[in-house]
């Protein structure tokens, strides 16, 4: 049964709340608090899955109480539920948040946003993980492309077309960005899974303040783990992506697909990135051990650490609400055949092209070749395609 706190100040919503969740009792443990400090007394008693709170608040407000919950619960899913828009609040809350949610809310959208960002542990069962990466509230990037993105912001004729365009080279900041523009705040009715789109309709104004005042990109700091090169890991990213994106197309999909399929590709190893700044120790160890005994990377977290690059960035991006088809795709771009959906979508896309880079790679000695996952192919119906999206990949670079 999943536990949950819900905090207002006012008495009414509390009240409301518990009308509407009624239903939900058998699935359920609801718990209420009027404020901020009730709320930590509350959990410090006993620890609760997920936390939702009202953001305006007297005394403590709801990016106080988020934060420190972070601090001192770090596997409590934190969402917000409030009416206020504003930039301010907006601004105060995307770094403890992981989701925002705006009232009114309805029930059933609200029991999707709490079980679907719960549910995200049956994907990754290490808890010492699961800590780690729920305190997380920025990725880190590239430092050239972070001074690169601070220097067209602070340029007098700054474009949001070129803002948009250093945003989607960066693993962090698409991540990021994603995150913040898919948030219910902004009363969007569709998701946005293009970071250009994303950046577009934040507006320059916005992006500013993000970045240079409250720092929501960091810059990646130098990195001591043998065999790990995070210039190499954005340029792979950036292929698979491209190659994701021409193999969505190749296939006459929507606009929306082709977007998530670029995505995806450029996000699949974005949880390598957080295990070689957060735990570069066992990551180094990780690829020495893939190394020495010749077996795949993934294999080698799985030994090492009880959970594989793939599943930690899609648990960080499923906590983030970023769009499902992304994090499935990134879940899964080696195991395609677990992943419970069927049909062609961003995972086959990524899949496909994250193994056609490990071919490149290969006929180059600088990597062990990953092949295609045909079985999976065949079902989907989609086996004899494989040479025409190779040929379309290498004709498109």
């Amino acid at each position: 049964m999943i536990k949950i706190l819900f905090v207002d100040d006012e008495p009414m919503m509390l009240e409301g709340l518990r009308r509407m969740l009624r239903p939900m009792r058998q699935e359920w443990e609801m718990s209420f608090a009027g404020g901020g400090a009730e709320a930590l007394e509350l959990m410090a008693a006993s620890a609760c899955d997920v936390v939702v709170t009202d953001m305006r608040m007297p005394g403590m407000d709801g990016a106080h109480l988020l934060t420190e919950t972070a601090r001192l619960h770090p596997r409590t899913v934190r969402l917000v539920l409030s009416g206020y828009s504003d930039q301010e609040m907006i601004i105060k809350s995307v770094g403890p948040a992981h989701q925002y949610l705006s009232k009114p809310c309805s029930s059933e959208q609200l029991k999707t946003a709490i079980e679907h960002a719960y549910a995200l542990r049956d994907l990754m069962t290490n808890e010492s993980l699961q800590r780690l990466i729920a305190r997380m509230d920025t990725l880190p990037s590239l430092p050239s492309l972070y001074t690169e993105l601070v220097k067209e912001l602070q340029s007098p004729d700054a474009s949001i077309k070129r803002v948009g365009e250093i945003i989607s080279l960066d693993l962090g900041m698409t991540a990021k960005i994603l995150q913040m523009v898919n948030s219910a705040f902004f009363g969007l009715r569709r998701n946005i899974s293009s970071p250009g789109d994303a950046a577009m309709f934040l507006g320059i104004d916005t992006i500013m303040s993000l970045v240079l005042a409250i720092q929501v990109f960091s810059r990646l700091h130098e990195t001591r783990v043998s065999g790990f090169s995070p210039p190499a890991l954005w340029a792979r990213s950036m292929s698979v992506a491209m190659h994701a994106k021409w193999i969505a197309k190749s296939e006459g999909r929507g606009t929306k697909m082709i977007e998530e399929s670029f995505t995806a590709g450029l996000l699949h190893d974005v949880g390598k990135v957080v295990l070689a700044t957060t735990l570069p120790e066992w990551y180094e160890e990780t690829i020495r051990m893939a190394r020495e005994g010749q077996i795949p990377l993934v294999e080698a977290e799985q030994q090492v650490m009880n959970a594989t690059h793939a599943e930690v960035g899609a648990y960080l991006l499923g906590l983030w609400g970023l769009p499902d088809p992304v994090v499935e795709a990134v879940a899964y771009h080696h195991r395609p055949g677990l992943c419970p959906a069927r049909g062609f979508g961003p995972l086959t896309a990524v899949h496909v092209a994250n193994a056609f880079e490990y071919e490149a790679l290969a006929a180059k000695g600088e990597a062990d070749s990953h092949g295609c996952d045909m079985e999976y192919l065949a079902e989907l119906g989609l086996a004899g395609n494989v040479e025409t999206w190779r040929d379309i990949c290498r004709q498109a670079g």
